[in-house]
């Protein structure tokens, strides 16, 4: 009797000095700059204004086509941003429920699978949000970011997954920043035209690298073309993202000049719009100037631009 007795109260001292490693374990104060990158990385609030959570709406842009596996873009359609030859290529990114922010609220295990992105944020008055595609690029992911650091201005990046496994070190400066990095696939196809297993890895193997990376998973993610259907808003939210488009389209990937891309924000914003810009997929130095001079003028109007979060 004696001797069980001396086993039972070992073996609760062996468990309860597991239970308490564990708990100091996770409740360890975790890195400065590992925790704003896993923030940005999920879209949780860090340093900067708050942010809010998007109204429904439709918009997409024209269907792209290609000459290789995927169709050829037509010439009015978005590009990705440089597809390096030495990116690194991951096994699929593991189909699992994952907590973060959404457009209706923090998503639970289990997000929600919508019937369309979110195009607008509802709300507060004149709050808005900027976004960036098919980055990151060497040459204009640091400009846009320098640009958004001199007005104290947080927004969101969806980047191209070869490009993001191409260049870690531009994912820890949006990460350092205070943005969001979010989804925006692998290699730029039409997700609409691709088997339920190639969407699976165009959007996985790009979690996989943002986590990777970042040590947190994305909790966005925009198609590229914003073209989504049922089956591809099913892998979104399997992969524990909310999907998000836009309401204003500056039309900045085909170079149209610097006061095209400003008059299409300053017309068309908006108490609660999501502006589409590029810092990846070619020559972005029209974008950067735009941004740089309406900024200051949004912001003098008593626009805030927020990240997109509930």
């Amino acid at each position: 009797m004696n001797t069980r007795r001396w086993f039972l109260v070992s073996a609760l001292g062996v468990g309860a000095a597991a239970a308490t490693g564990s708990a100091v374990l996770l409740s360890r104060p975790a890195d400065h700059t590992v925790s704003r990158a896993r923030a940005s990385a999920s879209g949780t609030p860090s340093a900067g204004p708050e942010a809010t959570p998007g109204k429904s709406g439709a918009s997409r842009r024209a269907p792209a086509k290609s000459a290789s596996a995927r169709p050829r873009r037509p010439s009015s359609a978005p590009r990705p941003g440089p597809v390096p030859a030495a990116a690194a290529r991951r096994g699929a990114y593991r189909l699992r429920p994952i907590a973060g922010d959404s457009a209706l609220g923090t998503p639970a295990f289990h997000p929600q699978v919508r019937t369309h992105a979110e195009l607008t944020l509802p709300g507060r008055a004149r709050a808005v949000a900027l976004t960036f595609d098919d980055g990151p690029d060497p040459d204009f992911t640091p400009q846009v970011l320098a640009v958004l650091r001199t007005y104290r201005v947080q927004a969101t990046f969806f980047v191209i997954g070869e490009n993001a496994a191409a260049f870690p070190r531009l994912l820890h400066d949006i990460a350092a920043g205070g943005h969001v990095v979010a989804n925006h696939s692998y290699t730029h196809p039409q997700l609409t035209t691709l088997s339920l297993g190639k969407v699976k890895d165009e959007l996985g193997r790009t979690s996989d690298v943002i986590e990777r990376v970042l040590d947190a998973p994305p909790r966005w993610c925009r198609a590229p073309y914003g073209e989504w259907d049922a089956p591809s808003l099913r892998v979104c939210a399997r992969l524990g993202m909310e999907p998000l488009g836009w309401s204003i389209d500056t039309n900045d990937w085909a170079r149209p000049g610097i006061g095209s891309i400003k008059r299409a924000v300053t017309r068309g914003i908006e108490p609660g719009s999501i502006i589409l810009q590029h810092d990846g997929g070619g020559d972005r130095s029209q974008t950067v100037r735009a941004v740089s001079d309406y900024l200051p003028r949004l912001l003098d109007k008593g626009y805030e631009f927020v990240r997109p979060h509930v």
